[in-house]
C-alpha cells in the first residue's frame, strides 16, 4: 500500500503553487515601459473656482463607445507611454497603455481646486476614507497638491456624484464606481498622470 502524504504537505504544495502563479501574473501585469515623470510644469495656472455640474455629459467607457471618436481620442499634447491623462476642459480621463493605446476613457466630476496642467506621478494610494466634503470614498489615488489641497481621483462608495460642498476647497476628482476600480488597478504608485487643458 503506497504511503499517504500528510495534509501539511498538500497545503504546502498548494500554497507554493499559488504563490508561483501570483508572481507570474504580477510580472506579466508589470510589463511595458513606464515613463519617467517630468518635474516641470507650465506657467499657465488652472482655475480653482470652476464648479462642476451635478449631471455629467454622456458618459464614455472603453476605447470608442458612446458619443464618438472625439471624446475617446487621447489629447495630442498628453505625452507618450503608459499614463493617466486628465483633460481639465472636457473633464475626461484616459488610461493609456505603454503602446499609447487608450484602454479606457470616462468622464469625471472635479472638485473646486484643479491641478495645474503638467506632468505628475501617483504617490499615495488609500483604499477608503471620508472625503473633505463628508462623502465616504474609495480607490483614492493622490497625484498633486495645490494651495495646500491634496488632489486625487476617487469614487464615492455609494456610487453617487455629488457636487462639491459649498464654501469648501476640495481636490477630489470623482469618478463612477466601475471607473474608480479600473483607475485603482491601472494607477499604481509611480504611474504618470498628465494633466492637459
Amino acid at each position: 500500500m503506497p504511503a499517504r502524504l500528510p495534509s501539511w504537505a498538500w497545503v504546502t504544495g498548494l500554497t507554493t503553487g499559488a504563490i508561483a502563479v501570483v508572481a507570474v501574473l504580477g510580472v506579466q501585469a508589470d510589463q511595458g515601459a513606464r515613463p519617467t515623470a517630468s518635474t516641470s510644469r507650465p506657467s499657465t495656472p488652472a482655475t480653482a473656482d470652476a464648479k462642476p455640474s451635478a449631471e455629467p455629459k454622456e458618459k464614455e467607457t472603453g476605447t470608442g463607445a458612446g458619443a464618438g471618436a472625439d471624446a475617446s481620442a487621447v489629447p495630442a499634447d498628453s505625452g507618450t507611454g503608459r499614463r493617466v491623462v486628465y483633460s481639465l476642459d472636457t473633464q475626461q480621463v484616459w488610461l493609456v497603455d505603454a503602446s499609447d493605446a487608450p484602454r479606457r476613457s470616462f468622464e469625471v466630476w472635479p472638485g473646486t481646486v484643479a491641478p495645474d496642467p503638467g506632468t505628475y506621478t501617483i504617490g499615495t494610494r488609500t483604499e477608503a476614507t471620508t472625503g473633505s466634503d463628508g462623502v465616504d470614498v474609495e480607490h483614492i489615488v493622490y497625484f498633486a497638491v495645490k494651495s495646500g489641497v491634496s488632489i486625487a481621483f476617487s469614487n464615492a462608495v455609494d456610487g453617487s456624484s455629488p457636487p462639491p460642498a459649498e464654501g469648501r476647497s476640495t481636490g477630489g476628482i470623482r469618478v463612477a464606481k466601475a471607473d474608480g476600480e479600473a483607475l485603482w488597478t491601472f494607477g499604481t504608485t509611480g504611474t504618470t498622470v498628465r494633466v492637459v487643458e
